[in-house]
C-alpha cells in the first residue's frame, strides 16, 4: 500500500493546493543552529539537547480536514523553505483528562485539531545517511480514544542516546479514526479502505519512515514497531496485514491483548447510525451532512471515558480483512522477531468491566467454575473476577500470541511485575502500561520521579537495555540475564519484577482454560 493508492481523482492536486507551501515562511539557518534534514516535502529544522536532535511535528499525511475527514490518509503536503520542528504538533481530538498520561507537575496540555497527522522524530546528534541506526515506532495506547505521540513519557531522548532513531506518531482516534456509516460505503470506490482510519495512519507514517528515516541516520530494513495497550493491538492487526509487508522488521506488543474478535462492516454501519442519530441527524443522512458536524460533536457522542473498549479496529474487508488471531492461527501474519506479554494488573484498566461479573462468565463459558478453581481459594470472589479479567484480556493472550509466532522467528514472552520499589505495600501488581517510562527511562522531569530509587533506576536501565538490544539484533540481549525464544514444550517467560529471571507462567491451567474456551467459541463461527 502506497498512499497514492487511497487517491480519489482530484485528492492530490487539492492537497497541495490547500495545504503546500503556504504552511510557513521560509527561514534562514545559521552556522549555530541544529542541522537542517531534507525529507520527500521539505526540510526540517530541530532541536539539540543532551546529544539528541529531535524533530516534532512533521506531516506524514495531508491533514484530513474538511472532505478528506473519514477518507484514507492522503500525501503529506510540500513545503518551501525550512520548516522549523521544535514543537510538538496539535494532537488528535479526544475527551479531556487530566490524567491520560504523564504529564509534568505543571500539567501542560496540547492544542487539538483534527490537523494532527505528525510524528515525532529523535535521532543521535551527528547521525547521518549513512549511520544506518535501527528505528524504532512506537504506537501509543488510550483505547482508541485517547493519547499521541507527545506524551512525556514517550520522550526518545534515551534511546536515541543509546544509538536508536525513535518515532512517535499520532494516529486519528475515536468515532473520527474508526468509524463506519452506509453513506461513507456508498461514497467509496468497490476496493477503497473504510473505516479504520486511526490504522491506515499508522500505515501512512511506517511508508513515511521508510521513504525518509534514513536521513535522519535510520536504517528503514531495521524498524521495530513496538505499542502498549490499544498501541500493541493496533500492531498485531498490523502484523496481520499483508500491505505492512516490508515495513516493519521487528515489533513488540505490549499488553495488546491478541484474541479480539472484532466486528464488521455491518455492525459498524449500524453503530455508525446510532452515533449520528445522538445527534440529531437521519439514518439516510448524506456523507456531506456527516461531515459538516464539527470535531467537537463527534467526541461528545461517544460517551464518558469510563465506557472503556469499543472503539478501534474492523473487519472492513478491504484494509482489515480479519482478526489478527486468525491470521496468527493460520500463519499468515508476517513473520517476524517477536516481543509480546503483559503485566500482573491488567485489571487496573478494566475497572466497570471488571464490577461486571457476566463478563468474565461470558469469556469462561461452561469453563468458568474451572477456571475458578485454578485461581484457587485464597480469592474472594471480587478479586478473582478482577484478575481473571485481567488475565483473559491481556495475559493469556500474549502467551497464545507467543505460542502461533514461535514456528517461526523467534518469539519472547514476558510477565511485567515491578513496582515502584516505594509503592510496593500498597499495590495489587504491576498496572497496565506501568512498564512504559522504564522502557523509555522518561521518568525525569514527572511525578514518578520523586519516588525513583536507585533500584528503580537500575531496573529501568535492565529492561531498556532488552528493548533496545531487541531493535539492534532481533534479540532481547538483557545485561546479566538469558532469556531464551519461546517453545511452547517448555512455556519459559522472562517476568520482569524485582529480581527478573525466567519462569513459567504460575497461572498456566488457568491460561489453558481461557485460551481453550476462546478457540471453541472460534471454532464454531
Amino acid at each position: 500500500m502506497r498512499l497514492r493508492r487511497f487517491l480519489k481523482p482530484g485528492h492530490y492536486l487539492l492537497t497541495l493546493a490547500l495545504f503546500g507551501t503556504a504552511m510557513l515562511s521560509p527561514v534562514t539557518a545559521d552556522s549555530q543552529s541544529p542541522p537542517i534534514v531534507g525529507t520527500e516535502q521539505g526540510d526540517l529544522q530541530g532541536r539539540t539537547e543532551q546529544g539528541v536532535t529531535s524533530f516534532k511535528g512533521i506531516p506524514f499525511a495531508a491533514p484530513p480536514l474538511d472532505e478528506l475527514r473519514w477518507q484514507p490518509p492522503q500525501p503529506a503536503p510540500v513545503w518551501s523553505g525550512i520548516r522549523q520542528s521544535a514543537d510538538y504538533g496539535a494532537i488528535c481530538p479526544q475527551p479531556e483528562r487530566a490524567a491520560a498520561a504523564g504529564r509534568r507537575p505543571r500539567r501542560k496540555t496540547h492544542a487539538q485539531s483534527e490537523d494532527c497527522l505528525t510524528l515525532n522524530i529523535w535521532k543521535p546528534d551527528g547521525a547521518t545517511e549513512q549511520s544506518r541506526l535501527p528505528v524504532m515506532v512506537w504506537i501509543h495506547g488510550g483505547a482508541h480514544r485517547l493519547g499521541s505521540g507527545a506524551f512525556d513519557y514517550y520522550d526518545g531522548t534515551h534511546f536515541a542516546q543509546q544509538g536508536v532513531v525513535l518515532v512517535t506518531l499520532n494516529y486519528r482516534l475515536g468515532l473520527l479514526g474508526f468509524f463506519a456509516h452506509p453513506a461513507l460505503t456508498e461514497e467509496a470506490a468497490a476496493d477503497a479502505p473504510l473505516g479504520n482510519y486511526g490504522l491506515m495512519d499508522q500505515m501512512a507514517a511506517l511508508e513515511w519512515v521508510q521513504q525518509n528515516i534514513a536521513r535522519f541516520g535510520g536504517d528503514p530494513d531495521q524498524v521495530t514497531v513496538f505499542g502498549e495497550s490499544a498501541g500493541g493491538a493496533d500492531t498485531l492487526y498490523l502484523l496481520a496485514n499483508s500491505r505492512a509487508e516490508g515495513l516493519i522488521a521487528r515489533a513488540i506488543v505490549q499488553s495488546g491483548g491478541g484474541m479480539q474478535t472484532p466486528g464488521n462492516l455491518q455492525v459498524q454501519e449500524s453503530r455508525g447510525v446510532a452515533y449520528a442519530a445522538q445527534l440529531g441527524l437521519p439514518a439516510n443522512v448524506a456523507a456531506a451532512a456527516l461531515r459538516a458536524l464539527p470535531a467537537e460533536d463527534w467526541i461528545m457522542a461517544q460517551g464518558d471515558l469510563q465506557g472503556g473498549l469499543g472503539f478501534g479496529p474492523f473487519v472492513d474487508g478491504r484494509f482489515v480483512t480479519e482478526a489478527p488471531w486468525r491470521a496468527f492461527a493460520d500463519g499468515r501474519a508476517l513473520d517476524v522477531p517477536l516481543i509480546v506479554g503483559a503485566n500482573s494488573n491488567e485489571a487496573s484498566v478494566l475497572k466497570r468491566l471488571a464490577t461486571n461479573p457476566q463478563m468474565l462468565r461470558g469469556l469462561a463459558g461452561h469453563q468458568y467454575d474451572a477456571l475458578r478453581k485454578a485461581y484457587g481459594d485464597s480469592l474472594d470472589e471480587t478479586e478473582f473476577q478482577r484478575q481473571a479479567l485481567g488475565d483473559a484480556i491481556f495475559v493469556a493472550p500474549s502467551r497464545w500470541v507467543a505460542r502461533q509466532a514461535a514456528s517461526g522467528q523467534p518469539a519472547y514472552l514476558y510477565y511485567f511485575t515491578y513496582v515502584n520499589s516505594r509503592k510496593r505495600t500498597r499495590a495489587d501488581g504491576a498496572n497496565h502500561g506501568s512498564e512504559i517510562p522504564y522502557i523509555f527511562q522518561s521518568w525525569s522531569g514527572t511525578v514518578l520521579e520523586r519516588f525513583m530509587s536507585h533500584e528503580d533506576k537500575a531496573f529501568s536501565d535492565l529492561i531498556s537495555a532488552c528493548w533496545i538490544n531487541f531493535a539492534k539484533q532481533g534479540v532481547p540481549h538483557c545485561p546479566g540475564l538469558d532469556w531464551p525464544a519461546y517453545r511452547p514444550e517448555s512455556d519459559i517467560q522472562m517476568v520482569f519484577g524485582p529480581s527478573p529471571h525466567t519462569a513459567v507462567p504460575q497461572r498456566a491451567a488457568a491460561f489453558d482454560i481461557l485460551v481453550g474456551e476462546f478457540e471453541q467459541r472460534a471454532a464454531n463461527k
